[in-house]
């Protein structure tokens, strides 16, 4: 059969052009508005928490300033939705807002059916299971029967079935929208065991009435590799998001840091020089200045900086790195290169 190659020729541009709609979508937006529309968790110590003076601080709010600065040089000019796990994916279809960045598992369920995209990990996790010491419990699997408290809307509770289920144990499962709710239930007894991601443990654990007295069991039973989420068919956006994160990776392997970036320009190591955007046109690709990496290096941090302020052995966290180093450390961190 034999193509006719005006009817080629014109398929093809009817597709260019309806990739050149989709990647004007997000961009435009933020930047007719001025701000970015950051949805993040009603309060998640560490991730993204209002501090007593109203300011949104957490290596989730750090990644959405970050885009901020990227895309409009000032990492301020975001505004921040506070959502339930439960309202967080309709909230971002919707177009309520730019970025989900609400320490959310990426699984194959949402990454195909949602009509959404994945941006990257900034979080490696697994899901755990915290008790009141004075059970005198040791493991999960001495739990068989009991009152099991989490948030709905999330993989907490098909994990937690799936983990009660393969040790022949049973349970109770008391799930709540809100996660203060679930921190409250948990605080006055209603339930034995607080099951969410290890970290929203470290967490939450903080708002319990007496935090030492309560123990995060050894079990991890789940991959939860958390991270910034946006809508599909808008590849200028879903590249942008990706590759701030990417940048702040990259900037903390090479030793760029938020003190130093401006003098870093000058180097002469071209990994440093592409990625600050003193060589190449690698910001042009996105639709962005050529300094983007640089103004949110410069304005918020490489990933080190931002994992050890927010959440870092020196916090009322306490979280080692763990998981989420520098691949050159031991860890998973590892960003494709800028070239």
């Amino acid at each position: 059969m034999k193509l006719n190659k005006t009817l080629v020729a014109a398929a093809v541009t009817a597709t260019f052009a309806l990739g050149a709609n989709a990647q004007a979508g997000t961009l435009d937006d933020v930047k007719a508005k001025g701000h970015v529309q950051c949805g993040v968790s009603q309060g998640l110590p560490g991730f993204s928490n209002q501090d007593d003076d109203g300011n949104w601080t957490g290596l989730d709010v750090d990644l959405c300033r970050a885009v901020a600065a990227a895309a409009l040089g000032d990492a301020s000019a975001v505004k921040f939705s506070p959502l339930s796990a439960k309202e967080r994916f309709t909230a971002l279809s919707s177009g309520e807002i730019d970025i989900l960045s609400r320490n959310t598992t990426w699984t194959m369920t949402r990454d195909t059916q949602l009509g959404l995209n994945f941006a990257g990990v900034n979080y490696y996790d697994g899901q755990g299971m915290m008790v009141p010491s004075s059970l005198g419990v040791t493991s999960a699997k001495e739990l068989d029967g009991a009152n099991i408290c989490t948030n709905t809307g999330t993989t907490t509770e098909l994990n937690i079935t799936d983990y009660f289920r393969a040790n022949d144990m049973s349970f109770q499962l008391v799930a709540f929208e809100k996660a203060d709710e679930v921190v409250a239930a948990y605080n006055t007894g209603r339930c034995d065991v607080y099951t969410t991601d290890r970290s929203g443990l470290a967490a939450q654990r903080l708002k319990l009435e007496n935090p030492d007295g309560h123990t995060v069991l050894p079990e991890i039973i789940s991959k939860e590799p958390l991270g910034p989420v946006v809508r599909q068919g808008d590849d200028q956006w879903f590249n942008i998001v990706k590759w701030v994160h990417n940048a702040m990776v990259n900037a903390e392997e090479m030793g760029v840091t938020s003190a130093n970036a401006e003098e870093m320009a000058g180097s002469d190591n071209p990994n440093i020089k592409r990625l600050l955007g003193t060589e190449g046109n690698f910001g042009e690709s996105l639709g962005l200045s050529a300094d983007w990496a640089m103004q949110a290096i410069k304005q918020v941090g490489n990933y080190g900086e931002s994992y050890e302020r927010n959440v870092g052995p020196n916090t009322p966290l306490k979280l080692a790195r763990g998981a989420n180093a520098l691949w050159t450390d031991g860890g998973l961190m590892y960003a494709p290169p800028i070239r």
